[in-house]
């Protein structure tokens, strides 16, 4: 009897402790959440029907804009890359494109993207149709061609002041400048009512201030306006 009961002891002993772990393991303490979580690893809170999800709050430029409190929005030519002599020039190289454009059947206008050096053409693109703008598609083009963080620090040097649809498509190409000859109100002097280019009066920067990025504009150009509106003046009648 007395081997037998010494052998039953450790037994019970052995039983005795894995009950009392087992307890342990089923009710953890108050402060552990090392085991919160829910069915496939989901991270589940302490509140039911949520889960601890990090509040990620987005970095956005501030904007200024028409109204703003500083009432200092992207005036023409403060802090912008290029010279004011850099963008005569290219305004006429833009000029030159829009010629050509016209010489071949299209609306006359041009566009040049210039690189961040401020003298390097990296493209040049005249109007193509009805809604292939020379800014849309050079804008397309670009986005393709570059890296969006170059395209940052290049400028978009264009004829007239672009309309809604280029001014969105400059925006989302993330070209970081603009700057444009002649006014979207002189144009539409100049086109009319006619039915080809009924011209908006919706200025570009008032596109760019409901965005979320600060891009730069530099324009109008007075002292180039009637050289970039001469191969209009006859087109549209």
């Amino acid at each position: 009897m007395k081997n037998t009961a010494m052998k039953v002891v450790p037994v019970v002993l052995f039983l005795v402790l894995l009950l009392a772990l087992g307890a342990c393991m089923m009710k953890p303490a108050d402060n552990d959440t090392s085991c919160n979580c829910g069915p496939y690893g989901q991270v589940v809170s302490g509140t039911p029907g949520t889960l601890d999800i990090p509040d990620v709050k987005k970095s956005v430029p501030v904007i200024s804009g028409p109204g703003s409190e500083d009432g200092n929005y992207f005036s023409d030519g403060k802090d912008f890359p290029l010279t004011h002599e850099q963008i005569l020039k290219h305004l006429r190289t833009a000029s030159e494109v829009a010629k050509e454009a016209k010489a071949s059947g299209h609306h006359p206008f041009g566009a040049v993207l210039v690189a961040p050096d401020g003298e390097t053409v990296l493209m040049k693109q005249g109007n193509m149709g009805g809604l292939s703008h020379a800014e849309t598609e050079l804008s397309r083009r670009a986005s393709v061609q570059y890296d969006p963080d170059y395209l940052w620090n290049c400028t978009l040097v264009t004829t007239f002041e672009p309309c809604a649809m280029c001014s969105g498509n400059i925006y989302w190409a993330n070209i970081g400048n603009m700057a444009y000859g002649a006014p979207e109100t002189t144009l539409k002097n100049l086109t009319g009512a006619n039915k080809a280019n009924p011209t908006m009066n919706l200025p570009s920067r008032t596109i760019f201030a409901a965005g979320q990025k600060p891009i730069r504009v530099a324009g109008p150009f007075p002292e180039l306006e009637d050289e970039l509106v001469a191969p209009h003046r006859d087109f549209w009648k």
